[in-house]
């Protein structure tokens, strides 16, 4: 006789409401990060399921989750880039932790965003994807400028540096196991490399494109998100490098371990217009500059390469097809990027409008591709993306 005789000549199939709450949590936890905002609305038990410590244990078994990148924009809510479902995520709990105070994202780190007040310079982090948000202690009081926020590691640290590029600078780092914030730390400088002293040369005016896309001189106008954005490096035994642009467009790398920073030679020779970022992918820094030349633009990617004795250089390591750079010859464009893994995203920004796009580039094989366009909940097309920042979306994630 069949078990589907002795049991009355049916067979009930089952379904995910049969399951063991902890087989059901581990089921769950698999979904896609952009079901994680359904979950509650589906019944009671999934509801409970969501707020379940046990739930949240099961999201941690997973190894890693392909990123989301967070973007901003001039005229609309941020958004989220999905890049495993390659589709945007419209505003929900991903952009909620960017209303306080006018606060704007400026770092990230794991599945954590920090956020600053542009007003009163104070920090927060955020889960995007939960919404969790923890404000951070004031940190130590200093006259000197502000150049870069960094933001790294696991228990989490956010590092301030500030002071005088050409005559010291120092640092600052708040440890969240500790929940304090460090005395501020003197940073030494290393010798320019050689062939970077032109550079140094304060006689001379630089011209270069601004982060907004107009053509300057000596002092760089960022975004409020970018004007303090840094690139963050950690190498195999732990150490940390941290690098950002300078006022005057040059990109300087603070190693935190030996408390010693160092100005990098330019890219591309004075008197030359371009549009340039830095951006951490793949366990190395690069700058991506977007130059018009021969009557066309290019996109490049660079890495620098360093030789001994604070000696180095600059090595090309990626550039975009020229098919797709040269629509952005002639615009006055303007670049911003985000790194994870070995994707590097490019969003470039044109003054008129009129070539704005965003493009993803697998920096180990030099393969770009144009992302989709994003949509609004207006029904809007929004591409004037200002900044981006890359976050790994995880529930259990703790601010």
């Amino acid at each position: 006789m069949s078990i589907a005789a002795a049991s009355g000549g049916s067979k009930r199939r089952r379904g995910l409401g049969d399951l063991h709450d902890d087989v059901l949590e581990r089921v769950l936890a698999r979904l896609p990060p952009s079901a994680f905002f359904r979950l509650r609305s589906v019944c009671r038990r999934w509801r409970a399921a969501a707020s379940s410590p046990t739930f949240l244990h099961a999201c941690s078994l997973l190894p890693s989750r392909d990123p989301w990148f967070l973007m901003l924009s001039s005229h609309s809510p941020p958004i989220a880039f999905d890049a495993a479902d390659r589709s945007w995520i419209l505003p929900s709990r991903a952009s909620a932790a960017a209303a306080t105070d006018a606060a704007v994202p400026v770092a990230s780190s794991g599945g954590l965003v920090l956020y600053r007040s542009p007003h009163t310079g104070a920090l927060s982090v955020s889960n995007p994807l939960t919404g969790a948000t923890r404000a951070l202690p004031s940190p130590p009081g200093t006259a000197a400028p502000l150049h870069a926020v960094a933001m790294y590691g696991s228990p989490y640290r956010v590092a301030l540096f500030a002071g005088d590029i050409h005559d010291g600078m120092s640092m600052a780092v708040f440890d969240s196991s500790t929940a304090t914030w460090a005395p501020p730390l003197a940073l030494s400088r290393k010798a320019a490399p050689p062939h970077a002293a032109a550079a140094d040369d304060t006689a001379e005016v630089v011209y270069f494109l601004s982060k907004s896309g107009d053509v300057v001189s000596t002092n760089m106008q960022r975004s409020a998100s970018k004007q303090y954005s840094s690139a963050v490096v950690t190498s195999s035994s732990g150490g940390v490098t941290a690098y950002f642009l300078s006022d005057s467009g040059t990109v300087v790398a603070c190693d935190t371990a030996r408390r010693e920073y160092a100005e990098l030679p330019r890219i591309l020779p004075v008197y030359f217009e371009y549009s340039v970022d830095v951006v951490a992918c793949g366990g190395a820094a690069y700058a991506v500059v977007l130059a018009e030349q021969l009557d066309t633009a290019s996109l490049r990617v660079w890495e620098f390469v360093a030789a001994g004795d604070g000696d180095g250089e600059w090595r090309q390591v990626a550039a975009m097809p020229p098919a797709m750079s040269h629509a952005f010859y002639g615009r006055k464009a303007d670049v911003n990027c985000a790194g994870h893994g070995d994707r590097l995203m490019v969003c470039v920004s044109s003054g008129d409008g009129e070539a704005n796009g965003c493009f993803m580039c697998d920096v180990s094989n030099n393969r770009w591709e144009e992302l989709p366009e994003c949509v609004n909940s207006d029904g809007v097309e929004v591409n004037d993306f200002l900044a981006a920042f890359s976050f790994e979306p995880r529930l259990e994630i703790t601010v």
